[in-house]
């Protein structure tokens, strides 16, 4: 089938690649316009570079409604049109421009997890397993008829970005399986319980910000959900600290002589802890602003006042 493929960030490289290597052919590659990214440096989107590697064609609309899409994507008369991490909203026309209309894949079993984070908000919810849907698009968040879900086990300390990586390779796989079964006409379309419907919010920037009055296990969870970015953060002193990588202190461990209180530093037997209402979680990968990430032992070193110390939220 002729497939015009439409996403953005380096989730959807994975799908873009395999449909490509596929029998299936894509006719055309849609992503968001190169934007200001590190350093301010205006850069193309990984889709777009992955798109140049393998000689696609391009198109890059700011709204791509508002600025005729519809009109330019009906000059490649595809059969079918794939979303994958696109980031902008497509209307009824677009939905219905190809004779299959819009397959999409998403992060979650759906009606699980619907929005833009899912994969961080799993982990950070203490999920153990989640997985990749193929929807066909409708009107609505994430709302549209499921075709085909897979599914794996969240590790017990990984973090959003390791299981983005896993969740990235199995969309590619189920995309490829989806189109197979469109083209063979045996896709099955079922409709989403709305009952089991959950939604949750983008991921910004101050979505990294700690919260300190949590448990240590939902402090550990929320480490890994926010890892890579934004990452869990605070201040001490003023400076922005961010916590990498965390973990609950184990039952065989030395416990401290006094009591902290949630938000307070401890350092004790060489490690850097931060207490929680329940007790204490281990730092194992701090940065403080203007520094070098480095594990809890190494910051002690040269931080020994941290000690006692409030984090500030």
């Amino acid at each position: 089938m002729r497939v015009v493929f439409l996403g953005t960030p380096d989730f959807a490289v994975p799908s873009l690649r395999s449909i490509a290597a596929s029998r299936h052919e894509v006719v055309c590659v849609v992503t968001q316009p190169d934007r200001p990214r590190d350093r301010g440096r205006v850069s193309a989107s990984p889709v777009k570079a992955e798109a140049e590697k393998l000689g696609l064609p391009v198109l890059q609309f700011e709204k791509i409604v508002r600025d005729g899409g519809a009109d330019e994507l009906a000059k490649y008369g595809a059969d079918v049109m794939v979303t994958c991490a696109y980031g902008q909203i497509l209307d009824q026309r677009l939905l219905s421009l190809t004779r299959h209309g819009v397959i999409n894949v998403h992060a979650s079993l759906l009606p699980a997890y619907r929005g833009s984070s899912p994969i961080q908000w799993a982990v950070i919810n203490g999920e153990k397993t989640t997985g990749v849907t193929t929807m066909r698009t409708s009107l609505g968040l994430d709302r549209g008829d499921v075709i085909e879900q897979a599914s794996l086990d969240i590790g017990e300390s990984e973090t959003a970005g390791e299981l983005f990586v896993r969740l990235a390779d199995l969309g590619a796989e189920l995309i490829v399986s989806t189109l197979d079964k469109l083209e063979a006409g045996t896709a099955v379309f079922t409709p989403q319980d709305e009952s089991r419907a959950s939604y949750f919010p983008m991921f910004r920037k101050e979505s990294g910000l700690i919260d300190v009055n949590g448990t240590v296990t939902s402090f550990v969870n929320f480490v890994r959900g926010t890892s890579p970015w934004p990452g869990a953060y605070g201040k001490v002193d003023g400076k922005v600290f961010k916590i990498h990588r965390a973990r609950a202190m184990r039952e065989d461990e030395p416990c401290p002589r006094r009591r902290y209180f949630p938000g307070e530093f401890a350092a004790f037997f060489g490690k850097l802890h931060l207490a929680l209402i329940d007790g204490l979680a281990v730092l194992e990968e701090v940065q403080l602003e203007g520094g070098k990430k480095m594990s809890g032992e190494a910051f002690l070193l040269g931080h020994s006042d941290i000690n006692g110390k409030t984090i500030e939220v």
